[in-house]
């Protein structure tokens, strides 16, 4: 009896599911620590100012020499994308080179692209071991500064991040950016709200 039951509560929410459009194949399902950050104009954005939106996630540092500039110039074509479609997404860019990267430098680094900072906050204001737990801690994400070097380690990925600040999906941020990918579980995840 109480297989059937089971039964029949997986299959009412299968339906359920189903019945609501749109859903998230093989959400990740990674619960954000909570945090406490400084945003490009010396605001603070935390998880809890992010509560109940969607929004994208990366790492990245103004002194990168590889990977960022290519990330950026992405993220600042999805948010074009996002715009065009009316999604209204929040994107965060976590400085992976906190001790450099001021508020000020982080303000100089995105004028160099035509993004707006209307809803993109890039994050700093925390120490080097902040940023390594974090990211590893939330994002399944290394960040690693090493010894004596300029340059960090980082992943390379975007990061969608649900309404509850749980991590839902990761996507391809240098080369090969599934854009179209993006935008449609951007739009399932509004439907969780």
């Amino acid at each position: 009896m109480k297989i059937m039951k089971s039964f029949a509560a997986v299959f009412c929410l299968l339906l359920l599911c189903a019945c609501g459009g749109k859903t998230i194949k093989d959400p990740l399902n990674y619960q954000i620590e909570p945090f406490s950050y400084q945003n490009q104009d010396g605001k603070t954005v935390s998880l809890k100012s992010l509560k109940g939106k969607v929004w994208i996630a990366d790492f990245m540092f103004t002194n990168c020499n590889s990977v960022c500039p290519p990330m950026t110039a992405h993220m600042t074509e999805l948010q074009k994308k996002l715009k065009a479609e009316n999604l209204d997404v929040r994107i965060v860019s976590f400085s992976v080179d906190p001790e450099n990267d001021t508020p000020k430098q982080l303000k100089a680094f995105a004028s160099k692209y035509p993004l707006s900072l209307r809803n993109w906050d890039f994050l700093t204001g925390y120490s080097q071991k902040d940023i390594e737990d974090f990211a590893l801690n939330s994002f399944k994400a290394i960040v690693k500064k090493p010894e004596g070097e300029d340059q960090v380690i980082h992943k390379t990925s975007f990061y969608l991040v649900g309404p509850e600040g749980k991590v839902l999906k990761d996507y391809d941020g240098v080369q090969k950016v599934p854009y179209d990918d993006i935008l449609s579980d951007v739009k399932a995840a509004e439907e969780l709200k």
